[in-house]
């Protein structure tokens, strides 16, 4: 068996996460025994959950342990098998973890699941016909639910979700705007993802300013919103809201250094009777295939070209996720691993 790198969290941050969190250490692939199978992976994906999951307090899924490999999607190859159902050579995705190679009770429902790269690229699994797409799809269709020639904002947009979000969005004949950090990415939403607009946050110091420009990029109000990010973002797109609008909070990337968010304006929740509804995409699997199939049909026919950041070996994954939650990545981060 293979020896095997891994990632550990090795303790707890104060405050901004650190790659000093983090160690990096080589082990001893384990034997298979009946039912099990070795995956090496190709990719690992880094997204900005896992911040949250390494602060030791009460969250939506349980805290990473300390010690231990650090929890994280993964798409791969299987190596060997002792499973009816798998052979060598299969592609697979599943949460392999920050590690070159996985052990796998191919058992487990949700563990591994099979995917075909005929039309769609191996690493796409992970960003846009993985876990982000699908979060993308269920809070635009069953959280927001919008109608033909509504106006509908994604925050983060370039990102995996935001990008998944702009094609499904369009599908179904919304006016679609974006927030972005940073001039080439307001240009890739609107020239690439077919935003109908894009506003840099970084331009605005306060949430009027940026509450000001949603107002011009949005002359007939906001109807639906997807929340990555919190704070001031949140706070400008509340002053826009129209009546009876539709927020779904897929995440707070803003606070998740621990401080709390305050909200400045919350009257505006009664005074435009909005709908507020945080979900987590993996409490809500029985949507998945009907999800990946939209999304796989988007990028197999070009209506979905979403871009990856991809960081080089298993090692520097650290740095890569730092500069994920401080939007250095332009769309998916991924760390290569073959």
């Amino acid at each position: 068996m293979p020896a095997n790198q891994q990632i550990l969290l090795d303790n707890r941050p104060q405050g901004e996460a650190t790659v000093g969190n983090f160690k990096l250490v080589t082990t001893d692939t384990p034997a298979l025994t009946d039912g099990q199978v070795l995956v090496r992976h190709h990719y690992l994906s880094l997204d900005p959950y896992m911040r949250g999951r390494m602060n030791d307090s009460k969250s939506y899924a349980a805290s990473q342990p300390l010690g231990e490999v650090m929890i994280g999607g993964t798409v791969g190859e299987i190596v060997e098998s002792k499973h009816p159902k798998f052979k060598a050579g299969d592609q697979v995705v599943g949460m392999g973890g920050w590690q070159a190679y996985s052990v796998v009770n191919a058992d487990q429902p949700g563990a591994l699941r099979r995917v075909d790269t005929t039309h769609v690229p191996l690493s796409y699994y992970l960003g846009a016909v993985g876990m982000p797409g699908v979060t993308a799809w269920y809070g635009l269709v069953k959280i927001i639910a919008p109608k033909a020639g509504e106006t509908v904002v994604v925050s983060a947009a370039t990102g995996a979700v935001g990008s998944a979000f702009a094609a499904l969005a369009r599908a179904r004949g919304c006016r679609v705007v974006g927030i972005a950090g940073g001039p080439d990415k307001c240009a890739y939403a609107v020239n690439e993802l077919g935003f109908d607009a894009c506003i840099d946050y970084k331009l605005h110091k306060d949430m009027y300013s940026l509450a000001k420009a949603l107002k011009e990029a949005c002359p007939n109000g906001i109807d639906g919103y997807f929340e990555n990010v919190g704070g001031m973002v949140l706070d400008a797109v509340l002053l826009r809201m129209n009546a009876f609008g539709r927020i779904a909070v897929c995440g707070m990337i803003a606070g998740y250094d621990g401080a709390p968010l305050p909200l400045a304006n919350p009257a505006l929740i009664l005074v435009n009777r909005l709908k507020i509804e945080g979900f987590i995409v993996s409490e809500h699997m029985e949507v998945w295939p009907e999800a990946l199939t939209e999304l796989g049909t988007l990028v197999a026919t070009g209506k979905l070209r979403p871009r990856e950041t991809v960081a080089q070996g298993l090692a520097s994954a650290p740095e890569a996720f730092m500069g994920l939650l401080k939007g250095k990545n332009f769309g998916k981060q991924l760390v290569r691993l073959v």
